[in-house]
């Protein structure tokens, strides 16, 4: 007789209970099944289901063992566990009471937002609706406003659900917190869930979106940054749909309302997933329904792909505990090749990034996990997959040659069109090729492997190539591992020493360096930034420390003071831009909140640096012109203080604002910098534009301050005051050049010269150097060069040597006098 041991109470919600039948004969085969829906339906291990049975006694030889992991309702009801030995089987059951919450709790408002914006006191009362799927528990249920009111509610049933309903009278006086109705069920265990939901409030003087109809879909007035759902979908499918209000523009409608035969497909896959009849036949249903949903035109709809990745990435992660066989593999393939011939129409790229890695991440595991024993192959449109069991493995799948050799093992390979430019790619001048290949072993135990595969270059001659993998754990490209082995104009040979999901990258044309791209000028261009923003660092540090030390000494004139005021800000300007640019020298390891604060910090940095150039430029020429009208220091404060700092800040929030008014992009997060879109469209021609017009500026100033070094005061001047007036040039053009920002015109020639010739390379170097060491020069030329500070600094240094030598003899020699 077959003993089960079980709770004999109703077991807490999300508890983990433990059911146990032993026999005392051994048997050949121990299962569970549970009463679902009216039928008897396999246990199987999953999220949910654990079964052990190692806890044979030697009073009991069989034995087996079900645990639960946080039930909830789905899993109150009738439990079979049986032992077979041969054509006899031998059973027990008992019934699990679970105390129940909703697990699906909708809530509906109406109208959806409270309209305050004709009074500023009083309430706007809005109907709020509470649905759950019928229950057999008795909730005591009560709504809370804003965390302080509470009400009891009662339920009216509807169909196969109860209905609670009520009206919230939202306040109208103005606050800056959200407001919110909050609903709490409490079961007779004394356990709780509540489910909130915001209500959108419009005042007096709220930014607000005015009342639209979209598709038949009424989104009402709306407060700015407040999102909207509307929980009706058309005939067929279920779910919902949002919009947010960006004021005073409403963004894309986000729909996600599901076919239904879809959604029944995804709570089916959760079940698998839980260990609810995870077989084989339910799995072959699930892929035969996702590709038989997928393939139909209806379905090339963003909530109906995003739900069939859903099921993919459900499944994979079934798969690593229920072993699928290669039944499955034709229906998986196909399905998942009708995902890729869709337009995959998202609202924003992050989503689109982040579906495309969801669909990569769980076609590899699923590959890797479905086990293979005599299939060929599945040839798709969007997927060719293919194995290799013999020692030496050379395949082509989808032209992609593969090359492996292996002591055991079946090496499995799939080529997938159609995604590489789905998914992220942190490098911003190269461009995937169309193909990707994905590969894995199955039964393989070699320590280390090594995988050689021909890419076909899809792009024309003259480039340069990356074999790269994708690296599930960043959700990026990554090198590691990988190597060009060899690269011609057709095909390009990569080696690598683990298996995963591969790719060729290709530098963008624009890239293309005189007939060749060479990634070794990447790399060492990023070596000179970064050493050179590192000492450049040091340098603008010293020459702080400088100015602060003979500050009081030195600047002792209007003249000076206006100089020395000029280059601090120069300087400090350009140490925080310096700073801001080496943090984002790896946007990949930025959040999108990072990546924008460094590049608005580089944005008004650098803008504010040139600024004060121009501020020092215009008082230099005033001065020369104007020899017997000095600049009054009033006037320079007012307007040093406008362009040095009020412009780039203007500059900076009004490029900001227009990005976000007119939908575009303000940064790239690939590069943490601004866009370029198209001449004179994008945000970087809030920097270009600016910055163009200084270095011209000062150019014309510098060429004034030349010309008027060369009028000699000797009419027939001889040979030494014209090597004099040369020696004074060359001073001029040495000292001014980096404090006026001249160094910076070899970016405005680098997009103006093609960059497949030679010089290209030339003026991409100077601009690096130059510009990398600016904080060098101008400790140079802006400090150690001036004469009086060099005077100071000597006084400093003796001053110094003297206190040291009295300090010295004072600490050898107590009685020692003061001398000094």
């Amino acid at each position: 007789m077959v003993t089960m041991l079980s709770p004999n109470t109703t077991v807490c919600y999300e508890s983990n209970p433990v059911l146990k039948c032993t026999f005392g004969e051994a048997t050949d085969r121990a299962n569970w099944y549970i009463s679902h829906n009216d039928q008897l339906v396999e246990l199987y291990p999953g999220t949910v289901v654990q079964l052990d049975n190692n806890c044979t006694t030697p009073k009991y030889n069989s034995c087996t063992t079900l645990t639960l992991k946080n039930v909830t309702g789905a899993w109150a009801g009738t439990y079979e566990c049986g032992f077979t030995s041969g054509s006899v089987r031998h059973t027990a059951r008992t019934h699990l009471s679970v105390a129940l919450l909703p697990d699906v709790i909708t809530i509906v408002t109406s109208p959806l937002t409270a309209d305050c914006s004709q009074q500023q006191t009083g309430s706007v009362n809005i109907n709020i609706s509470i649905t759950i799927p019928q229950s057999t528990e008795s909730y005591e249920v009560w709504w809370s406003y804003n965390g302080t009111v509470e009400n009891p509610l009662n339920n009216t049933s509807y169909n196969d659900s109860l209905v609670y309903t009520f009206t919230a009278p939202i306040s109208c006086q103005k606050t800056s917190d959200a407001q919110y109705v909050n609903v709490t069920f409490k079961n007779t265990k004394g356990q709780e869930r509540s489910t909130t939901v915001d209500i959108p409030v419009i005042y007096a003087d709220s930014i607000f979106c005015d009342e639209v109809v979209t598709v038949g879909d009424l989104w009402p007035k709306t407060p700015a940054g407040a999102t909207v759902i509307n929980r009706t979908c058309p005939e067929g499918r279920v779910g919902y749909k949002s919009c947010t209000c960006d004021g005073p523009a409403w963004q894309p409608v986000f729909d996600y309302c599901v076919n239904k035969e879809l959604n029944t497909l995804l709570n089916s896959s959760e079940n698998f997933l839980q260990g609810l009849g995870a077989t084989q036949e339910r799995a072959m249903k699930i892929f035969q329904g996702l590709m038989n949903n997928s393939a139909s035109a209806s379905s090339d709809n963003i909530a109906d792909i995003t739900a069939s990745i859903n099921i993919l990435t459900i499944m994979a992660n079934a798969s690593n505990n229920i072993a699928l066989q290669e039944e499955v593999l034709p229906n998986f393939i196909n399905a998942a090749s009708n995902l890729l011939s869709k337009t995959w129409n998202v609202v924003n790229t992050s989503t689109l990034h982040s579906m495309s890695s969801d669909y990569l991440q769980s076609l590899e595991v699923l590959m890797k996990n479905i086990k293979f024993n005599t299939s060929q192959g599945v040839n798709s449109t969007n997927l060719q997959l293919k194995f290799c069991s013999s020692s030496e493995c050379n395949l082509s799948v989808f032209d992609v040659g593969v090359n492996m050799n292996k002591t055991n093992g079946t090496l499995k390979t799939v080529a997938v069109k159609n995604l590489t430019d789905r998914l992220r790619n942190i490098y911003s001048n190269m461009t995937p090729t169309s193909l990707l290949l994905l590969a894995t072993l199955e039964d393989n135990n070699d320590p280390s492997v090594k995988i050689r595969l021909e890419f076909p270059n899809d792009q024309l001659k003259n480039t340069e190539a990356l074999c790269v993998f994708w690296n599930t754990t960043r959700k990026d490209w990554s090198d590691e591992g990988c190597s060009v082995d060899t690269s011609y104009e057709t095909q390009t040979l990569c080696q690598c020493n683990h298996l995963t999901s591969f790719s060729l990258l290709i530098f963008n044309n624009e890239k293309i360096i005189y007939g060749k791209s060479n990634l070794k000028f990447t790399v060492t261009l990023d070596i000179i930034t970064n050493v050179g923003l590192g000492v450049s660092i040091c340098c603008l540090l010293i020459f702080l420390i400088i100015e602060s030390l003979v500050w009081s000494a030195v600047v002792k004139t209007n003249l000076l003071h206006f100089r020395h005021t000029a280059m601090v800000n120069i300087a400090v300007f350009l140490l925080l831009a310096d700073v801001s640019f080496l943090a984002s020298t790896s946007p990949d390891n930025l959040s999108e909140t990072w990546c924008l604060v460094l590049t608005v910090c580089k944005h008004l940095f650098y803008l504010a640096m040139f600024c004060w150039m121009l501020c020092l430029s215009v008082m230099l020429v005033h001065q020369l012109m104007f020899v017997f009208s000095p600049l009054r220091k009033r006037v320079f404060i007012v307007f040093s203080s406008f362009v040095g700092y009020v412009c780039p800040v203007l500059i900076v929030g009004s490029s900001y604002l227009h990005a976000y008014y007119k939908k575009r992009d303000y940064y790239d997060e690939e590069t943490c910098w601004l866009v370029y879109e198209s001449l004179m469209e994008g945000s970087i021609h809030a920097f270009l534009l600016p910055v163009g017009t200084v270095i011209l500026t000062n150019l014309i100033f510098m060429g004034i301050v030349i010309a008027t070094l060369v009028k000699s005061p000797v009419p027939n001047g001889n040979k030494t005051v014209n090597e004099e007036t040369a020696k004074n040039i060359l001073k001029v053009v040495a000292i001014l050049t980096p404090v006026f920002g001249v160094t910076w015109i070899f970016g405005f020639i680098q997009l103006m010269l093609d960059q497949k010739t030679p010089m290209y390379t030339v003026v991409e170097f100077c601009f690096t150097i130059l510009n990398s060491f600016e904080g060098v020069f101008i400790l140079l030329t802006g400090c150690l060069t001036e004469q009086k500070i060099q005077d100071e600094l000597k006084i400093l240094m003796a001053k110094s040597k003297s206190d040291t030598l009295k300090n010295l003899i004072s600490a050898t020699d107590p009685n020692v006098k003061d001398q000094y």
